[in-house]
């Protein structure tokens, strides 16, 4: 810690000469290898990635378009290029978007981008990440204006915004609490922003605080529950389960969507294992917040029909009884995603098809075939029944929210 707080202070040492002498080309003294690394192991937890890379051969140069139920926003170039990139930027203008969301300029980020909970991050982890955007190459690379609908795009609307919705500062620890779970929520709340998909929003876009963690629709699939719910959630799961999931994208009850996989691809399977341990942790020390909702058994009729269908497009993978083939073909009895309340995930599976994801911890491939032929009562009905069989309950799916989904990409 001692070295950091020197190399940190020779830093700022530097800046204020660069800025006495108001030269552009004065740059500030290296960072320090060990910051360096620190800031790369917390950009792959905050999964910066995944949003700032459009282009896989131009990684964080930004231009990655982000659809919203407001519109279209593109990320931001995070490389250090100085005319669309951080390069020109002072560690106060980084600190600044990251805790408050407002560019160098004075414009306003939009939600998109997770500065709700990236303000929580504290300054030294912020200062490391922004020495390791530092090392990348730099690219030229400005990415288009957003594509929201009016009068969104004026970003002055954002005042009003984060005045309802916003609420700076950092996380506290909770001194009750040991260090890992105290790590473990640093994680899910504030560096990896779990709940930027896993929690629900409301109207205008902001986290239902009451809710957090009790899943989200994103991008036409739904983001499953986090919390202890015993159907929908992670009450059946235990803490290796998590860590098997987060760093493998599979385990013995479910296999990652395809949201969620490049989550594992680009940051859970790059984090290191005391950091993956201590989020589950963490996610297995919450409660069930919101109920889940009561279920009506299906009708007789769209059951049958139903297990007729998966009898004879199903069972050859997933076994009659819906066992499947555990980490190569997921079992269905108590998948927490198949009893999600919003069945959307489950039909864009049924619809698109899906693909496991290889991972150096599992390297084994396995796939699903999509099933666009079906008509959207036949989806309804097979999507019913497994999400009814074997012990699982679910509300029944209609033909209308079929529909819907074929159109919801």
């Amino acid at each position: 810690m001692r070295r950091q707080h020197r190399t940190t202070g020779a830093i700022l040492a530097s800046m204020l000469l660069c800025s006495a002498f108001a030269a552009r080309e004065c740059t500030a003294a290296p960072a320090d290898d060990d910051i360096v690394a620190r800031g790369k192991a917390l950009t792959i937890a905050g999964d910066c990635a995944s949003c700032h890379t459009a282009d896989p051969a131009k990684p964080f140069a930004g231009g990655k378009r982000i659809d919203t139920p407001f519109g279209a926003v593109f990320s931001p170039n995070l490389t250090p290029d100085r005319d669309t990139g951080i390069g020109g930027w002072s560690d106060d203008d980084f600190l600044r978007a990251l805790r408050m969301g407002v560019s160098p300029n004075g414009a306003h980020y939009y939600p998109a981008f997770p500065y709700p909970s990236f303000t929580k991050l504290i300054r030294n982890d912020i200062l490391a990440i922004r020495a390791y955007l530092a090392t990348l190459a730099p690219v030229s690379n400005k990415a288009p204006p957003p594509e929201l609908r009016w009068p969104l795009n004026y970003r002055v609307l954002m005042r009003g915004w984060n005045a309802l919705f916003f609420t700076p500062g950092i996380i506290q620890p909770d001194q009750s609490r040991t260090a890992e779970w105290n790590r473990g929520r640093y994680l899910v709340e504030a560096l990896a922003h779990c709940g930027a998909c896993h929690t629900p929003k409301n109207a205008f876009g902001a986290d239902r605080r009451d809710q957090a963690l009790s899943g989200s629709m994103v991008q036409g699939m739904f983001a499953p529950r986090l919390d202890g719910a015993a159907r929908s959630g992670l009450k059946s799961w235990s803490a290796g389960d998590i860590a098997e999931y987060l760093q493998s994208g599979r385990n013995g009850h479910s296999h990652a969507g395809p949201l969620m996989s490049e989550v594992v691809v680009n940051s859970t399977s790059k984090m290191s294992d005391a950091d993956v341990h201590a989020i589950a942790v963490y996610l297995k020390s919450l409660p069930a917040g919101a109920p889940e909702p009561a279920v009506t058994p299906p009708s007789p009729a769209q059951m049958s029909n139903g297990e007729r269908l998966y009898r004879g497009a199903c069972v050859a993978c997933h076994e009659l009884d819906g066992s499947g083939a555990p980490r190569i073909y997921p079992p269905l009895p108590g998948n927490t995603n198949l009893q999600s309340a919003n069945p959307a995930s489950t039909l864009r599976i049924i619809l698109d098809g899906a693909q496991t994801l290889t991972t150096p911890r599992a390297p084994n491939a396995g796939s699903m075939p999509a099933y666009p032929k079906l008509t959207d009562q036949e989806v309804a009905d097979v999507a019913t029944y497994i999400r009814n069989s074997w012990g699982n309950a679910a509300p029944a799916v209609t033909a209308d929210e079929v529909a819907k989904a074929r159109t919801a990409k």
